[in-house]
């Protein structure tokens, strides 16, 4: 697949998962209502936001290097801050289920953004450009935004 494709593709599921994603939290409005369980569902929506946001930088930035990298290193940056933030400030909400309680590898995975953004001759060594690197890590992100999205769903249904 070309990467083009890729990053199309990415994008565009990206944001529908956050339509959809709007449209679970309107139907469940009761669970904004407490701060915590409101952060992990703004945690679900980042899970979405940051990789839709990166995959179109790629496509916006073309031949132009420049765009891409900055765009991946900006929203990895955001994406280590607010999941260092949400970590911290949801810990005691409800029992954490496998994803929740292995989010620190989000960090790794944005750490790792960052540093190919910054330096993308360092996917040299493995045969591949930096952008089909980035695109490994993005979907990985995205899996693990699945992941959590249906934590979320399966432990406040059982509050509610």
């Amino acid at each position: 697949m070309n990467l083009d494709t890729f990053y199309s593709i990415v994008a565009g599921t990206c944001f529908a998962f956050l339509g959809l994603w709007w449209t679970v939290m309107e139907a469940r409005r009761d669970l904004l209502k407490d701060d915590k369980i409101r952060g992990l569902a703004g945690g679900v929506y980042l899970s979405f936001l940051i990789p839709g946001a990166m995959s179109l930088g790629a496509q916006i930035g073309g031949e132009n290097k420049l765009v891409w990298r900055s765009v991946f290193v900006i929203a990895a940056v955001l994406g280590m801050y607010f999941t260092s933030r949400l970590i911290a400030s949801t810990r005691g909400a409800g029992k954490p289920g496998f994803f929740r309680r292995n989010r620190w590898f989000a960090i790794l995975l944005y750490l790792l953004v960052l540093i190919l953004g910054a330096f993308p001759t360092l996917a040299a060594p493995l045969g591949l450009t930096a952008l089909q690197v980035e695109a490994f890590l993005l979907s990985t992100l995205v899996l693990l935004g699945h992941g959590l999205a249906w934590e979320f769903m399966v432990e406040t249904g059982a509050q509610a």
